[in-house]
């Protein structure tokens, strides 16, 4: 089958939405599908981005296009963007934006929304009503039931329950196969050798750094070393000059896609201490109650003990036996879930052995199977 994606998302980048595109498209790919993806042409992301670097950058492994489209405005991108797949004579759209979605039904298209959020702004709203009430074959996915009874709530029955897949974020489980144990992984990334407790992504408000801080500076004489993984350097650098009396904090700033398993498997915990009130890149958006972070799926295929912030959103994937929750706001807590599962190793193989096999149910792949299941193009 021939499908035209269209993100809105610059490529390269290490903001969520971007990986998160490319992932998805990548499954496509990798399913047999002929794959061209329409991104916003800009002066930091050029068509003279090479496969080899979009692949060592994402982890990625099976080659589709990527076409970078010149637009006045982000606006216009929409439109522009479905004239370019029109001419490329699709079997199907596949697309993030809500705007892109209406306008390909519009030119008669078959249509698959990717929904992560709910519709935001002053038009959102009208764009995801003129989508649920215009004719045509479409189907919405939805990451979480929160997002997909979130949007029921708000706009009513809108669209045909047979047409709404249910289809979390996911991991390729085949790049944290052969990963080392943690203190070889340390050694690798020359790390100190001490008990490690590792966070992954970016730095926006709500994501818990100020959580991660605390819990450093609480086991700061018992030797015990916290890094995070990620971030924008304003953001690391202004983290890094609050808590330089912080010994065993370390902020290791952004890597690649393709060398973030090594750096996950260096951890003898891993941490979500996500808050109440979560941001995006985008500044906006209800992240808290509907979210489904790749790094959930990536912290299981790890296969190391977890320990999160006790969302109800992530009760859909993590429970009781891969994950130790936490209240997000109560530090006593999180110091004793942390110390209990240092001072017990059996403790945390048995979460990361049921770490492991749950993981092998969220892939890329068969989260794109199952999007395009009985789809009608």
């Amino acid at each position: 089958m021939k499908i035209i994606a269209i993100s809105g998302s610059q490529v390269p980048s290490n903001v969520a939405n971007s990986l998160q595109t490319m992932k998805a498209v990548h499954a496509l790919a990798q399913l047999g599908h002929e794959v061209t993806l329409i991104v916003p042409f800009s002066e930091q992301n050029t068509s003279d981005n090479k496969w080899w670097e979009l692949a060592t950058f994402y982890g990625l492994q099976k080659e589709f296009e990527v076409e970078y489209l010149p637009s006045a405005s982000r606006r216009l991108f929409f439109l522009s963007a479905v004239r370019r797949a029109k001419s490329l004579k699709p079997d199907l759209l596949y697309v993030w934006p809500l705007p892109s979605a209406v306008l390909g039904l519009m030119n008669g298209l078959p249509v698959v929304l990717e929904m992560h959020d709910l519709p935001s702004g002053r038009v959102g709203p009208l764009w995801f009503r003129y989508f649920r009430d215009f004719r045509g074959n479409k189907r919405i996915t939805v990451i979480t039931r929160a997002l997909q009874d979130a949007l029921t709530e708000r706009y009513g029955p809108y669209i045909r329950s047979s047409d709404v897949v249910l289809a979390p974020n996911g991991v390729e489980p085949e790049r944290f196969e052969q990963l080392p144990n943690p203190p070889e992984a340390r050694r690798a990334l020359d790390m100190p050798e001490a008990p490690t407790v590792v966070c992954t992504g970016h730095l926006y408000a709500g994501r818990g750094v100020e959580l991660f801080i605390q819990l450093a500076t609480a086991f700061q004489q018992q030797g015990v070393r916290f890094v995070w993984v990620g971030g924008r350097p304003a953001d690391i650098e202004m983290w890094q000059a609050q808590t330089k009396t912080v010994s065993n904090l370390t902020f290791y700033g952004f890597v690649s896609n393709s060398l973030l398993p090594v750096y996950q498997a260096a951890a003898d915990v891993l941490v979500m201490p996500y808050g109440h009130d979560i941001g995006i890149s985008s500044g906006a958006g209800h992240s808290a109650q509907v979210s489904s972070p790749m790094k959930m799926f990536e912290y299981l295929a790890t296969g190391r003990a977890i320990v999160t912030s006790d969302l109800p959103v992530f009760h859909e994937v993590l429970n009781e036996n891969n994950a130790v929750f936490c209240h997000p706001e109560k530090l006593p807590a999180w110091v004793g879930a942390l110390q209990a599962l240092l001072d017990n190793p059996d403790r945390r193989d048995e979460l990361a052995r049921q770490a492991r096999i749950d993981a092998q149910k969220y892939t890329w792949t068969e989260r794109a199977k199952r999007i395009l299941e009985n789809f009608p193009v």
